[in-house]
C-alpha cells in the first residue's frame, strides 16, 4: 500500500490532527475491541505521534513513547541473557492501528518500519524498543523482531504480552567461512606448487 507518513509532537498536532487520531482510536480500541477504558491519558503529551496517511485521510496511526516518559520496563534477563545493555531505560511504541477497511494490506508492518527506524535515529541504534502486545498480535511482532518477555497480563481485560526488540547481533560466520576459504586456497597453492617441481625434476631426470 502506498500512503504518507508524517511524525509531530503533540504540540505540533493540529485540533483536526488530534480529533482524526483520537477518533480512530476510539474506534478500533474501545467501539470494535467492545472494551470501556480511558484512552486519552497524559502520556500523549510527551509521545510523538506519527500518522500514515493516504489521500490525507488518516489509515494507521501508533505513538512513540520517550524514554524519558515510557513507564513500561524491561527485565532484560527473561528474555535473552546474552544481550547486554546499559540502557535501562527505552522508547516504547503504544496504540498501534490500522482502520478496518485498510487491513490485509502491509500498513502495519511499514508503519511499524517507520516508527522503528524513528526510535533508533533519535534514541540511538543500541537501545532496544518495547511494547505491550496484545496477545493475538504475537506472531505479528515477532516477524518484525520483538522478542516476548514473561507471562500474559490482563489490561483492560484483553490479554497482552510485553516484548522487547533489541539491536541484531553481527554475525561473525562470514567472517569465519572467508579465513576458511583463504587457508583452503593457501594449502591448494602449496599444493600446486610442488606438483609443478615434481613435474619439473621429472622433465630433467628424462632428458639427462
Amino acid at each position: 500500500m502506498t500512503c504518507e507518513f508524517s511524525i509531530k509532537t503533540f504540540d505540533e498536532l493540529t485540533a483536526v490532527d488530534l480529533y482524526h487520531i483520537l477518533k480512530a482510536r476510539s474506534q478500533v480500541f474501545v467501539v470494535e475491541q467492545n472494551c470501556a477504558y480511558q484512552d486519552m491519558d497524559e502520556v500523549d503529551f510527551d509521545c510523538l505521534h506519527l500518522v500514515a496517511h493516504k489521500n490525507e485521510t488518516l489509515i494507521g496511526y501508533c505513538r512513540i513513547i520517550p524514554p524519558e516518559f515510557n513507564k513500561l520496563k524491561s527485565n532484560l534477563s527473561v528474555a535473552d541473557p546474552a544481550v547486554k545493555t546499559n540502557h535501562t531505560s527505552m522508547p516504547a511504541i503504544g496504540r498501534v492501528l490500522v482502520l478496518s477497511e485498510h487491513r490485509g494490506d502491509g500498513l502495519a508492518r511499514q508503519m511499524m518500519n517507520q516508527a522503528i527506524a524513528h526510535c533508533r535515529k533519535k534514541y540511538g541504534k543500541k537501545r532496544p524498543i518495547i511494547l505491550s502486545a496484545q496477545a493475538y498480535l504475537l506472531s505479528f511482532y515477532e516477524s518484525l523482531g520483538f522478542v516476548p518477555e514473561g507471562e500474559h497480563y490482563l489490561e483492560d481485560n484483553i490479554e497482552h504480552v510485553k516484548m522487547v526488540l533489541y539491536v541484531a547481533k553481527k554475525n561473525k560466520v562470514k567472517k569465519e567461512s572467508t579465513d576458511t576459504a583463504t587457508t583452503t586456497t593457501k594449502i591448494l597453492g602449496f599444493l600446486l606448487f610442488i606438483m609443478a617441481a615434481l613435474f619439473i625434476l621429472g622433465l630433467l631426470y628424462l632428458m639427462i
